[in-house]
């Protein structure tokens, strides 16, 4: 019979336990922990630095909502949408997404205020409304801070006329607006702000539509299509007679045109006739009308002769300035007198003539 194996406990001593490892790696001296702590809170507090300044300076572009943009935040210096235009852009908002951001101004609580871009915001919400895919329920936005009002109309504008230019009733029209808003206090500093950059000839084109703007708005259909000359023509017929605003608007309500081509007959049927005689635009309002009598008929000639101040004086000299009009001056050199003459002189010229000199007040 086999015999049994006996244990034999094992000494306590020889029960060492095993040797663990820490995983993490031993503690560094404290004060250069303390070094590496500082380092990454000044490189946080940095790059947090650098956020805020360039979404404060308009360098950052943000990811806003449709619906937390305010679009009518600014009176509008756009009448209507060109659907013309609108669809190009629908197209290749769909193709190719956003590829310019619009503006905006922060109003509080998460709310922004459209500054530019209204044709952007226009034409992504009718994607989205017509795909209701995600990439169309946001827009990409810069946030501008404009010091004050009168500097966010003229962001407004500016972009308008860089992108796609408005008609001249729409520019007359927003500084009326803007006036009336109290953005400014008259007609010349709106003209003269939101139109800075442009040319003394525009702003006075400008200026001359602001009656066309006082007396139709509201009664035009297609305001965008007055085009220049019919708008100077009528610009000075209203400067000339007070009561030609309400039989205008009379005449329009009356024929409710149905297009832009027929809208522009009714104005044009209001109009008074021009008449033959061309020295109804003379500076002196009567003498000489360019016939080939009189001192004018001298020619281009210039017969000197001393005046009381004892400077030279043209008794008498034509030219024509521009074809079919001449201008002929005679009188003293320090106060002549011009008188226009030609085929071209006509009630429509002479209705832009007034309009130019009324607009040099507001230029």
């Amino acid at each position: 019979m086999a015999k049994r194996k006996r244990l034999v406990p094992v000494p306590q001593a020889d029960l060492a336990a095993p040797e663990q490892k820490s995983a993490l790696p031993p503690l560094g001296a404290p004060i250069a922990r303390v070094a590496q702590d500082t380092a990454r809170e000044a490189a946080f507090e940095e790059l947090r630095s650098a956020l805020t300044d360039a979404r404060a300076e308009g360098r950052l572009i943000q990811k806003l909502p449709l619906d937390a943009v305010t679009v009518d935040h600014l009176l509008r210096d756009r009448l209507g949408l060109d659907e013309e235009a609108l669809t190009p852009l629908m197209e290749s908002l769909r193709a190719r997404g956003q590829q310019v951001p619009i503006e905006v101004t922060a109003l509080g609580e998460g709310r922004f205020g459209l500054i530019s871009g209204w044709r952007r915001m226009a034409a992504l919400r009718r994607l989205h409304e017509e795909t209701g895919e995600a990439r169309f329920a946001t827009v990409l936005a810069i946030l501008r801070q404009p010091e004050n009002a009168g500097d966010a109309y003229l962001a407004m504008v500016e972009e308008n006329e860089i992108r796609l230019g408005l008609s001249h009733y729409e520019r007359a029209r927003i500084v009326l607006r803007a006036v009336e808003a109290g953005v400014f206090p008259t007609t010349k500093a709106a003209l003269q702000k939101l139109f800075a950059h442009g040319s003394r000839a525009r702003r006075s084109k400008i200026g001359s539509f602001l009656s066309v703007v006082a007396a139709l708005d509201g009664a035009l259909r297609f305001p965008t299509d007055l085009g220049e000359r019919l708008g100077l023509a009528l610009a000075g017929q209203l400067a000339a007679d007070p009561d030609l605003a309400p039989r205008l608007r009379a005449a329009l309500g009356a024929a409710t045109p149905d297009s832009a081509e027929a809208e522009r007959l009714v104005l044009s049927s209001m109009l008074t006739p021009a008449r033959p005689a061309s020295a109804d635009i003379a500076a002196t309002g009567a003498g000489n009308t360019g016939g080939d009598t009189g001192p004018a008929a001298a020619g281009p000639a210039r017969a000197a002769r001393a005046d009381p101040q004892g400077q030279d004086r043209p008794r008498a000299a034509r030219e024509e300035p521009a074809p079919g009009v001449v201008l002929d001056v005679s009188g003293g050199y320090l106060k002549p007198v011009l008188t226009l003459s030609g085929p071209k002189v006509d009630q429509a010229f002479k209705a832009r003539l007034i309009a130019w000199l009324q607009g040099q007040g507001q230029a």
